[in-house]
């Protein structure tokens, strides 16, 4: 990621102090603008920021290089991928009560990442249609996570996805649903008919999630 990614923010800056942040990582091949369009449906408590990923994918951009056809990817790509949004996110955060982070397909896998490496540091994820990174034999990548840590903490993943999804494959969706099981407090819906994508349904549950897992809690901690 270039050093001042492009972003794209719901409020001005000066609304954005004192507020829980929400991180929206886009899908392969999609652009900064494209979550957005899911702000309007969810809390208006929280502050949006959407970033472009840094490489150009099909008629977008995307984060790391990615086969379309089979899913292929370097994991070194996605942690490294992981990092530069982490960068970016601690040129922020001090304006901020919390961090949240979503993602959509290949965003998720950035997304759920960066909750492996710093789950202490995360007050939720959200990952819709996506996957999770699964390091294979590249060392490297699987000291950089903490999945014990994580499992010690408990965060709140809501994962949503349609079971008929015809692009994420099957040894994908095992992988992340075992994975999510066993180290995340993890609420996961089935939409169907949403395919590769979002439905309104799903949006709704998802600003349910984002105010009973991190503005309620919060609110409850300042009383």
């Amino acid at each position: 990621m270039n050093p001042e990614p492009v972003v794209v923010w719901s409020r001005e800056p000066d609304e954005r102090r004192d507020t829980h942040l929400v991180v929206l990582l886009h899908g392969y091949g999609s652009h900064e603008h494209d979550l957005l369009g899911l702000v309007p449906n969810l809390p208006e408590e929280f502050t949006y920021a959407s970033l472009r990923g840094p490489q150009t994918a099909g008629p977008g951009y995307g984060w790391f290089a990615l086969d379309p056809q089979d899913l292929s990817y370097d994991s070194a790509e996605v942690l490294q991928a992981a990092e530069d949004v982490w960068s970016w996110i601690e040129s922020v955060q001090d304006q901020h009560l919390s961090v949240t982070l979503l993602g959509f397909s290949q965003g998720m896998a950035v997304a759920t990442t960066l909750l492996r490496t710093r789950p202490h540091q995360l007050a939720a994820v959200v990952g819709l249609s996506g996957f999770v990174l699964d390091p294979g034999e590249d060392e490297r990548v699987a000291a950089a996570v903490d999945d014990e840590a994580l499992a010690a903490a408990q965060v709140p993943f809501f994962w949503g996805r349609d079971q008929e999804d015809p692009i994420i494959p099957a040894a994908a969706v095992d992988h992340t649903h075992r994975w999510a099981t066993e180290h995340a407090n993890l609420t996961k819906v089935l939409y169907a008919g949403a395919g590769h994508g979002v439905v309104p349904q799903e949006i709704s549950h998802v600003g349910e999630f984002l105010t009973h897992m991190v503005l309620k809690p919060a609110r409850t901690a300042r009383r």
